[in-house]
């Protein structure tokens, strides 16, 4: 596919848009009451073009190894056309949406619909929460370090866990447990967040939580290996996949350079999470109970990463606590008046945030 925008450049260019939108938005912040009625209605209008700019740059992006997975999805997809029939042995529903759009449609419609599916549940996500607020929301879900590759490399994790955030938001049981079945059969290892849902509903217990993350770290230091080669022991999820990201890897065959050992950057950015949670729930003597399931399942989640945190793919791992570090960090600044000049602390809390993610994906990438 021919674009206009070489490849060495497609992504780059999406952080640098990113910074623009979050320094105006940094700006607006210093200038104007957050819940002043031109704001919000301004907020709204640049909330529904961020919408729609960053599902069309994603998802009509060129189809290619650049973007990691995609190109093996690419040339599944190539396979199915050409007369392929799925085996639906793992990750039924994601063939089966694959394989449809193979006998209906292109390549490129199926990739743009995997974008949808994974940016509009946060939309809606934002919106079900926070109200006129969504697009704070919105914006330090999308400004996430782990956003833009979530959305065009590990492209089943990112879904699952965005029709995750949208179940979450469901109240009607039966609607979230359908949603719990189908991002199973999209990813396996959503197993883990929804194993982490129901944990969190009969422990709840934050204190709980916050001993075993900070434990998770001197335990990893101490018996990484072991912890490692108990959970490829164990057989969760994809077996060959889980190998290449816990064990041996052939990095030649995949095109990357993989950056293992104990990732202190990671920790510092998950930690931020943590700070957060303490800071609101403890600190301050927020409570929600919405917040609390969702700060429980990131210590937890969070935990258990460090514990293989030296893995190949650490990144996928972590990323399955790291799509709610967001909401964890924005969330008690939506729903309360915490601080005299609130709409200034939040611009300053977004634009902090989004610097790590500028850092590792422009600056030191």
């Amino acid at each position: 596919m021919n674009t206009l925008v070489p490849l060495d450049y497609y992504t780059p260019i999406y952080f640098h848009f990113l910074l623009l939108v979050v320094l105006v938005m940094f700006y607006q912040s210093t200038i104007v009451p957050m819940e002043a009625s031109e704001n919000l209605n301004r907020k709204n209008q640049i909330g529904i073009f961020l919408l729609i700019a960053v599902l069309a740059y994603m998802g009509l992006r060129p189809i290619s190894f650049v973007f990691g997975d995609m190109g093996i999805y690419a040339r599944e997809f190539k396979m199915f056309v050409y007369g392929k029939i799925p085996e639906y042995e793992t990750n039924i529903l994601f063939e089966f949406i694959m394989y449809n759009f193979s006998q209906l449609g292109s390549a490129e419609a199926f990739f743009f619909f995997c974008a949808m599916l994974y940016i509009i549940p946060l939309y809606y996500v934002s919106k079900s929460l926070f109200k006129d607020y969504w697009y704070y929301s919105f914006l330090i879900l999308i400004t996430s370090f782990s956003f833009w590759a979530f959305g065009t490399n590990g492209i089943r994790n990112g879904i699952a866990t965005s029709l995750f955030l949208f179940a979450l938001t469901r109240k009607n049981f039966t609607l979230q447990i359908l949603i719990f079945v189908a991002i199973v059969f999209i990813h396996k290892s959503s197993m883990l967040i929804i194993l982490s849902f129901f944990l969190v509903k009969y422990i709840k217990d934050p204190k709980l939580y916050f001993a075993f993350w900070f434990l998770a770290t001197p335990l990893s230091l101490a018996l990484g290996g072991f912890l490692e080669a108990f959970f490829l022991g164990l057989g969760f999820g994809e077996e060959a996949k889980l190998d290449a990201y816990l064990g041996e890897f052939d990095q030649a065959n995949e095109g990357v350079v993989l950056k293992t050992g104990f990732r202190w950057d990671f920790l510092l950015y998950s930690a931020s999470g943590i700070f957060a949670a303490w800071y609101y729930t403890i600190k301050r003597g927020f409570k929600d109970e919405y917040y609390l399931q969702l700060v429980n399942m990131y210590l937890f989640l969070n935990g258990l990463w460090i514990l293989v945190i030296r893995s190949n793919y650490s990144n996928r791992f972590a990323y399955l606590s790291w799509f709610m570090l967001g909401l964890i960090i924005i969330y008690p600044l939506l729903k309360n008046k915490l601080f005299d000049n609130q709409h200034a602390v939040v611009g300053r809390i977004i634009a902090i945030y989004f610097l790590f993610t500028y850092l590792l994906n422009v600056i030191l990438a």
